[in-house]
């Protein structure tokens, strides 16, 4: 397992890239604004400039996306039905892009899945995820939907609903946490077969009813990085691990070196 960052690269994609290579990773998962030609080989460029592999690409928007429990439900992924079709355009947009720059994975939250298989939301959202993820499939790609807003079952009930071979899972460790919806050690024994990606973050249980559980340092909260890593390593998981710190700044930088550390001493 190789440890990565997440990165936007707009405006500018050489300045992202080289960021991850002085940093010391050898991976990345990039998240981009623009997606026509010339953002996709300008991108291919600066990967192949520094050595740095991206292993995926992160589709989000249009529209809002808030991160808490009252409004989350109604603005995040493919689930809310208002911004359903955009962002199903938007994802094969980043798709599309991904193929153009050499990426083999495409990823995103697909929201607050219902856990009731008799909804008719969820019905719609299996329909919205194997849509992208048949577009995926025909540009020779993964599509891995992001931990978080679902239970580990829900997710898994979903995947096998959908019923499509390129669909997996970035498993992001600290969202199980901050949502309040899973253990990712045990997350691991539900959906290892499908963990195609992880995010390397940590974060501490809810508290107040409306707001996420907050996300801190790695080492410093819910996350036994030690037992998943072994969890990981005993199911046969060799993709990276991403160090995704949401802050901003120095502070990030910082953070993330001191994850480098931390997980390399585990690994």
């Amino acid at each position: 397992m190789r440890l990565g960052i997440i990165v936007g690269i707009s405006p500018d994609p050489e300045a992202a890239i080289r960021r991850v290579h002085e940093l010391g990773f050898p991976t990345c998962q990039v998240s981009p604004r623009e997606t026509d030609v010339a953002a996709a080989a300008k991108l291919r460029k600066a990967l192949d400039q520094y050595g740095v592999e991206a292993t995926s690409a992160v589709a989000g928007g249009p529209g809002p996306e808030i991160y808490d429990f009252y409004r989350g439900p109604v603005t995040i992924g493919l689930v809310p039905r208002q911004h359903r079709q955009a962002r199903i355009v938007r994802i094969k947009e980043v798709s599309d892009f991904a193929k153009r720059a050499g990426i083999p994975g495409v990823q995103t939250h697909c929201g607050f899945i219902p856990e009731d298989p008799n909804n008719p939301v969820y019905k719609e959202a299996v329909e919205a995820i194997r849509a992208v993820a048949q577009y995926c499939r025909s540009n020779g790609q993964s599509f891995r939907c992001e931990t978080g807003q679902e239970t580990p079952i829900t997710l898994l009930r979903a995947i096998l609903d959908v019923g499509v071979d390129n669909l997996g899972v970035n498993l992001d460790l600290a969202n199980l946490i901050m949502y309040g919806k899973a253990d990712p050690v045990a997350a691991v024994d539900v959906l290892g077969p499908y963990v195609q990606g992880v995010h390397a973050k940590d974060g501490l249980y809810p508290t107040d009813p409306k707001n996420l559980g907050q996300e801190v340092p790695i080492g410093q909260g819910k996350v036994d990085f030690r037992a998943v890593i072994g969890k990981l390593k005993k199911i046969g998981y060799r993709n990276p691990l991403t160090i995704e710190r949401e802050i901003q700044g120095e502070k990030q930088t910082a953070d993330i070196l001191a994850s480098k550390t931390y997980l390399e001493k585990l690994l």
